[in-house]
């Protein structure tokens, strides 16, 4: 009688029959390992928490007049309280500069780093899946992630704004009154304009999580450059080489305020962003799929 068997039998490249790369580490499975994970829940929820804190830290308004040393965006603090549009407004105002940067740098610089100091890389590409693969499907949770807690920051601020202070125009020294739909719309353009600007912390923190078995490391690196650049960017001795530092246009998201709108440097900052990224990203690809992984 003749018998069939499977075991030993190949597929095309030598690999073993029905073995396919593309259906190994699935993006849902990883994105809900990694909502299991506690600095995710923790990140996100910081994210819902942080507006209802400024929310209540407007309640102990001592009327206080003096706007002193407040810089460029004072007239946004001011107009916070007038409407839910502006609220939005200033809760994105004072998480742009850092703790944006922070967060993002967490989901990106974590991602590998943490599974090469748990030691549990080296079996996940003993199951076996593609280097390739498994670094794209992190990535793309790690960046779904940081977009979804800028979502969250933006519409918890919006919803409790809009229950407390109303639905009003959107207003700032830099623009003509909006109506709330254009506001809206407005809001959504500097969030996205945000978001490109921050895959220059996720590419480099991918980059040094793909380097170092260490999270806290890969993470801290990443906001510790991006501060850098910050500074460098101030020192107007450096002239037209400040032009070229990843931090130049972070802030010309507030030509997006203005009346008509200015998109000069929005463009210039996008360029900027989407080819510093692409670099980082293109750089932790070719490190890690030539690293001897031992963790």
């Amino acid at each position: 009688m003749a018998q069939s068997s499977a075991v030993g039998e190949v597929g095309p490249g030598g690999a073993a029959a029905g073995y396919r790369p593309s259906a190994t580490m699935p993006f849902a499975a990883e994105f809900r390992r990694q909502a299991s994970r506690r600095r995710t829940q923790l990140a996100l929820g910081f994210m819902v928490l942080l507006p209802l804190i400024i929310l209540v830290a407007f309640q102990f308004d001592s009327g206080d007049d003096d706007r002193d040393g407040r810089g460029e965006f004072s007239s946004l603090a001011d107009l916070a309280t007038s409407g839910g549009l502006n609220f939005t407004l200033f809760s994105i105002l004072v998480s742009a500069s850092f703790l944006l940067v922070v967060v993002v740098a967490l989901f990106c610089g974590d991602t590998v780093a943490s599974e090469a100091s748990w030691g549990s890389l080296r079996y996940l590409l003993a199951v076996p899946v593609p280097r390739a693969r498994l670094l794209t499907v992190k990535l793309l949770v790690a960046l779904a992630y940081s977009a979804l807690a800028l979502l969250l920051l933006a519409g918890t601020a919006l919803l409790a704004g809009t229950l407390r202070y109303g639905w009003e125009p959107l207003r700032s020294q830099v623009a003509a009154e909006l109506a709330p739909t254009d506001g809206v719309l407005r809001l959504l353009a500097v969030l996205g304009y945000l978001a490109v600007v921050l895959l220059v912390v996720a590419g480099l923190a991918f980059l040094l999580s793909v380097t170092t078995d260490a999270a806290l490391g890969a993470v801290g690196g990443a906001v510790l450059l991006w501060i850098l650049s910050s500074i460098l960017d101030q020192i107007t001795a450096l002239g037209a080489l400040r032009a070229f530092l990843p931090t130049h246009y972070s802030t010309a998201w507030l030509g997006l305020l203005s009346t008509p709108m200015q998109t000069d440097d929005v463009v210039r900052g996008a360029i900027s962003a989407i080819s510093y990224a692409t670099i980082f990203w293109g750089l932790a690809f070719w490190r890690f799929t030539r690293k001897d992984v031992t963790s």
